[in-house]
């Protein structure tokens, strides 16, 4: 598993990516699918999953939805069109990220 350390800046578009290939997810969901991507390798906690959720949301990118379970509600987040906008500008950011990361750390992949 990765340290939240290096994990806790990619945490926004990795939700946001989620989000985007999804009509709507909730959060345990969330945390399930990006353990399962990732072979558990990276662990979003819930400290640090809510407070991204009711940011974007907050933001006007991600819309909820409550549904009821027997006596639980179950809070659903889906994009919003305004959302998918910043979805395209964050997935382009980390994607330009990773690519000047593998300069420093592995540059003989970008020679190929």
């Amino acid at each position: 598993m990765y340290s939240k350390e290096l994990t806790k800046g990619t945490l926004q578009p990795i939700i946001l990516k989620l989000l985007s290939e999804s009509d709507k997810m909730y959060g345990y969901e969330i945390t399930q699918k990006v353990k399962a991507l990732t072979k558990g390798k990276i662990d979003i906690s819930e400290g640090a999953l809510y407070p991204i959720l009711h940011r974007l949301e907050h933001q006007g990118v991600l819309d909820t939805e409550k549904v009821y379970i027997g006596k639980r509600v179950r809070k659903y987040y889906s994009v919003t069109s305004s959302g998918k906008e910043v979805i395209t500008e964050k997935t382009n950011e980390i994607n330009d990220f990773i690519e000047t990361l593998t300069l420093i750390f592995n540059p003989n992949a970008l020679a190929k």
